[in-house]
């Protein structure tokens, strides 16, 4: 085509654009004001803040508790987890899907070779025919809509790096979860053994003295029941401490045995964490979530996604051309040149579809008002997670003084007793009788202990794991090649 015909041909077009853009304007003036979600939030939090409020780094938190253990099981877990891998491979997925959005506004280029021999025409002798050359093709993006479709899915990637930093964060506060549980439980299980073995000591002592004639049958009935009542407490309590190794060894991957050797002896030791806190604003907290900024991704990517359907209600227009060099030989006579073509220029005007387009963009639209609703909600789900996750960690503190005063108080009632019954002045069912309220308190310190941890735990997973974007993009870039699929590892170029 020449120029002057392309040029006119683009000056009839012009009116067409021009309500192509009519239209591609009246959808922005319909969703440009949706594209942030009208949450309602609080200025502050309305649970209390503990430690006043003061904020470490939740990006190291893992490595604040005192027990390096911990660190190494969540380390195992993530590199064996099926959820983190599944957030894995759809984070691959969506970069290779945004790198193909991509392509599309870009002219393609493809290079041909082609050869032949034979006689094609009477008049002319057999020859051979060769040519090379380059085809070039480009729909132009006149209204945006192959640009609206790159950046749904450049947004949707952004959205996929965030779920995949989610998954971490939940894998390691469910292994810390269990681990802290397992501690707690062998700290309560020691307790446990010692309280066992007061019970069965009282119901000996009980039963020599029914036989003496000093106690009677009931008492002695009595103190068996309280016995075999320890041990039924004390058999529950040792397998809910192995129902927590198994948990461990689902999570991390790690083989029993191993698992059983790194874990050690028994221990009572509940492992405790530096002090973190919240800021007093909401929204600074919130920023961290990695599930919020997915689910605000997914409200762009959805906008976007309407923009790129209403541009396929509009006109399209694609243009072609070559390149080449061509050449024929035969006994008599060789010819060979350069061949080209500029076009054709392709117009596509949509005429008639029964709706289907425009049932699309409705179709979008609704997608478009999920995502917004799906925003609002995690954003709402989001401040009563923290608000829950501060409420419980205020209440574990305000119960663990409480319950360190009842253990100091029975440990002091103890040791009276215990001096009392040296000096003949208490009987042994009152030591026995005392060591057990002392045993009962010390588990109810144990579990406001774990409560305590296992709030702080939540209130780590309620702040998102002190996820930031800047950090996620160059984790996710320099990652091994060797967890990648093997279709998406990196090449030299």
């Amino acid at each position: 085509m020449k120029p002057r015909a392309l040029l006119r041909t683009l000056t009839l077009l012009f009116p067409l654009l021009l309500s192509g853009c009519a239209l591609f304007q009246d959808h922005f003036s319909k969703t440009e004001g949706m594209t942030a979600a009208d949450a309602k939030l609080p200025t502050q939090w309305q649970a209390p803040l503990p430690h006043d409020g003061k904020v470490s780094d939740l990006r190291q938190w893992w490595t604040q508790f005192d027990d390096p253990l911990l660190n190494e099981l969540i380390a195992a877990a993530e590199a064996n987890s099926p959820s983190v891998a599944t957030a894995r491979s759809r984070l691959y997925q969506a970069r290779a899907t945004s790198v193909g959005a991509f392509g599309t506004l870009l002219p393609k280029l493809d290079a041909n070779l082609s050869g032949s021999r034979g006689q094609q025409d009477i008049r002319f002798p057999a020859g051979t025919a060769t040519s090379a050359g380059l085809a070039a093709s480009w729909e132009i993006d006149l209204f945006g809509g192959a640009s609206a479709a790159s950046d749904a899915a450049s947004l949707r990637y952004s959205g996929a790096q965030a779920d995949w930093h989610l998954a971490r964060v939940s894998l390691a506060a469910d292994v810390a979860t269990s681990y802290i549980g397992l501690r707690a439980c062998e700290a309560s299980l020691e307790q446990r053994q010692g309280d066992a073995g007061s019970r069965r000591e009282t119901a000996r002592l009980t039963g020599i003295n029914a036989e003496a004639g000093l106690e009677s049958p009931a008492n002695a009935a009595l103190a068996r029941a309280s016995a075999a009542q320890g041990n039924t407490v004390l058999t529950q309590q040792r397998a809910q401490c192995e129902i927590n190794v198994k948990a461990l060894v689902a999570l991390t991957a790690i083989d029993e045995p191993t698992l059983r050797q790194k874990l050690g002896a028994m221990t009572s030791h509940i492992p405790e964490p530096a002090s973190i806190a919240v800021g007093a604003v909401p929204a600074a907290a919130l920023a961290q979530r990695p599930d919020v900024y997915s689910a605000t991704q997914a409200v762009l990517a959805a906008s976007a996604d309407v923009s790129n359907l209403q541009a396929q209600r509009l006109p399209r227009i694609s243009l072609a051309g070559n390149i080449g060099h061509s050449r024929f030989s035969s006994d008599t006579a060789t010819i060979d040149g350069r061949v080209w073509t500029l076009g054709p220029l392709t117009v596509t005007l949509p005429l008639f579809d029964a709706g289907l387009r425009r049932a699309n963009v409705d179709t979008g639209r609704a997608r478009y008002d999920e995502a917004v609703i799906n925003y609002g909600a995690k954003l709402r789900g989001a401040v009563r997670e923290v608000e829950e996750a501060l409420i419980n960690l205020q209440s574990a503190n305000d119960r663990a003084a409480d319950a360190q005063v009842a253990v100091d108080g029975f440990a002091a009632s103890f040791k009276g007793v215990e001096a009392r019954q040296r000096n003949g002045l208490a009987s042994l069912f009152e030591l026995e009788d005392a060591r057990r309220s002392l045993i009962t308190a010390r588990i109810a310190l144990i579990e406001v202990q774990r409560d305590r941890v296992n709030a702080w735990v939540s209130l780590y997973r309620a702040l998102g794991g002190g996820w930031k974007l800047e950090d996620q993009l160059a984790a996710a870039d320099t990652m091994p090649d060797a967890t990648r699929p093997a279709s998406l590892q990196k090449n030299s170029n």
